[in-house]
């Protein structure tokens, strides 16, 4: 009788023990749940485009709905939202890590389309100018959309030119590295090195640009969104009188610079430009921070 009444303590005991440890466990697993979630909540309720400079017709689509709402300094456009530029529209903004973009007129462009790690804009139509910052010697990988391209950055100061509905885009860097490929119709990925430049057309395979085309195409984009830019700020007062145009925001001092480096299928022109972060002429206001990498 003695053993038996030992054994079912002894057994009662274990279950006890049992559950305790199952109740242990269970309560470490939700932890580690809630940890493993806080980061995307956390990347969702900071990602955020700030206007340090806004002229013009500007706006926001925020839903489905289709309303604009006006954008003004200060004014913040959260992820998955859409900037709309009129014909006498132009802004930048600021990102979280310091990064900045600038949406020139009759554009459209939406904001973190989605959550992935990188994903910066889509450029629907229209043009913009992005800025990358990072720290010396540390990436900072972005990817930028089109119809037909996507743009994989590690750090630099490139344009983007979406030409018309069908998506026909143009890519040119002034500086840091830049890998270009045709999301519809395939072919070999294209990297861009400072002052060069390529098409993709969305009905053609993506092809590098050979001799001096690429720089001719990217000294051509820079020239006029320079032109564009000074036309801008001008009308809103920001120029310095007697000077050729105002900054745009400076790539920074971490660029590449254009150092060449392999490892890519396809190359844009060989005899690219060396590129500048910001355009010449002009001493107006203290650029935005930027970055190359």
């Amino acid at each position: 009788m003695l053993c038996i009444f030992g054994a079912r303590l002894s057994l009662a005991y274990f279950m006890r023990q049992r559950t305790r440890f199952a109740r242990t466990i269970q309560a470490v697993l939700a932890a580690a749940a809630l940890l493993v979630c806080l980061p995307p909540a956390h990347a969702q309720s900071t990602s955020k485009a700030v206007a340090i400079k806004q002229v013009g017709n500007v706006a926001v689509v925020k839903d489905a709905s289709n309303y604009r709402s006006a954008i003004f300094l200060g004014s913040q456009v959260s992820a998955g939202q859409t900037i709309v530029t009129g014909s006498d529209g132009y802004a930048v903004f600021q990102v979280e890590d310091g990064s900045t973009f600038e949406v020139f007129p009759d554009s459209q462009v939406t904001f973190r389309n989605t959550m992935s790690v990188g994903d910066l804009l889509n450029v629907v139509i229209g043009k913009i100018k992005v800025y990358i910052q990072h720290l010396p010697g540390i990436p900072n990988p972005n990817n930028v959309s089109t119809p037909t391209a996507l743009i994989s950055v590690r750090g630099t100061v490139f344009t983007v030119d979406v030409q018309d509905a069908d998506g026909t885009t143009t890519v040119a860097v002034d500086e840091g590295i830049v890998d270009v490929r045709n999301l519809r119709m395939g072919g070999k990925i294209v990297r861009l090195i400072p002052g060069q430049a390529t098409t993709v057309d969305p009905n053609a395979p993506l092809m590098g640009l050979g001799g001096n085309g690429g720089m001719v195409l990217q000294r051509g984009l820079k020239a006029a969104l320079d032109a564009v830019r000074d036309v801008m700020l001008q009308r809103q007062g920001v120029g310095v009188p007697g000077a050729g145009g105002t900054s745009a925001p400076a790539g920074g001092a971490q660029g590449d610079k254009g150092k060449p480096t392999g490892g890519a299928t396809g190359t844009g022109s060989p005899t690219g430009g060396t590129g500048s972060g910001s355009p010449t002429g002009g001493t107006g206001t203290p650029p935005p921070p930027g970055g190359g990498e």
